[in-house]
């Protein structure tokens, strides 16, 4: 009960469908004046569907010069298990590793490799092709949302999100179970840290002494997001711009990045793209405790509006709004995988 009182006076947790109500109307509007409801195809031309939906890593990652991510290899959920130990030497990725899906949905199936038999056992589980990635080095973590008019020269940032992972932090006598059960947020992730820990929760901690059960800002796995919009500064915006402007054909959508400290981020250096999105992506610094619903609704329309009329200038300059494929086809494709996700 008491879980269910926080999830219900906390608009975060909120059911998608619940939360983007009055954003269909608005999605409506748009989809008149355009005359179809894949507009959003035209918002990132080299993304397949803007990067809406059904939209892969691999390919996206393939998009941005090798200096702004960490070593990544690419995983056919069909290959033989010895093949993957072979893949992993080849690409020189190093353990401890991350693996998560091609076509990824809001964090599903996204862990941490420690060993060769965690991958292995991965692998046996994994319906759908993934990815293997270097773990990054640094602490921080951040969402970054850029906006580009095709017409324009400069880019811009419109928000930033900050992210405190899912870490308890010890007192010499509780459990990690027991302190998980003392943070709301935390206590929601329990039937999922359960299966991944199992009889490590009933671990003691020291005094002071901290762990980081999910080592990857996600909301829908613990990740508390806290908005930095404040933060932006001009030194910021020449340093994601300039890394924006050589990701061929992107004008609108959210990277993670994680990074060192917010001066190295701001002259360029010691930082790395965990993962970019593109028409789909959400400005998540409306998910701050701190915001309304009413703040939230006004984000999503705001940026829903630079998605609009950055496809509508595309398709000025001969982008179609539609591509070769149906989308409906694609929509169901996209239904398929999320059935497979979640039952990873």
């Amino acid at each position: 009960m008491k879980l269910f009182i926080h999830k219900l006076t906390h608009w975060e947790y909120w059911p998608f469908k619940i939360v983007y109500i009055p954003i269909y109307f608005l999605w409506l509007y748009y989809a008149m004046k355009a005359r179809t409801i894949f507009f959003f195809n035209a918002c990132n031309p080299t993304m397949k569907n803007g990067g809406f939906i059904n939209d892969s890593k691999r390919e996206i990652y393939g998009l941005i010069p090798q200096q702004f991510y960490p070593k990544t290899e690419f995983v056919h959920q069909k290959i033989a298990l010895e093949k993957v130990k072979s893949l992993l030497d080849q690409s020189k990725i190093q353990l401890p590793l991350i693996a998560k899906p091609d076509i990824g949905l809001r964090g599903s199936a996204v862990k941490k490799i420690d060993t060769i038999d965690d991958l292995f056992e991965y692998h046996s589980k994994a319906n759908f092709d993934y990815l293997l990635q270097d773990l990054i080095p640094y602490e921080n973590e951040i969402g970054i949302f850029y906006v580009r008019y095709p017409n324009e020269t400069k880019g811009r940032i419109t928000g930033i999100v900050g992210k405190e992972h899912l870490i308890v932090t010890g007192d010499g006598k509780s459990t990690m179970e027991a302190l998980i059960k003392q943070n709301p947020r935390h206590e929601l992730q329990l039937d999922n840290l359960k299966k991944e820990y199992q009889d490590q929760l009933n671990d003691v901690l020291l005094p002071n002494e901290k762990r980081n059960l999910v080592p990857y800002g996600n909301h829908c796995r613990g990740a508390k997001f806290i908005d930095l919009s404040h933060c932006i500064t001009p030194e910021l915006t020449t340093v994601i711009d300039d890394m924006c402007q050589q990701i061929n054909g992107f004008y609108f959508g959210r990277m993670d990045l994680m990074y060192h400290s917010w001066e190295d981020l701001e002259k360029g250096i010691n930082f790395s793209v965990v993962e970019l999105n593109g028409a789909a992506s959400e400005p998540t610094h409306i998910y701050d405790p701190k915001h309304s619903i009413f703040f939230a609704w006004k984000e999503l329309a705001r940026h829903i509006k630079y998605m609009f009329e950055i496809s509508q200038l595309n398709h000025q300059k001969g982008i179609p709004y539609l591509n070769h494929k149906d989308g409906m086809m694609e929509y169901r494709i996209h239904q398929n995988h999320f059935n497979i996700i979640t039952n990873f």
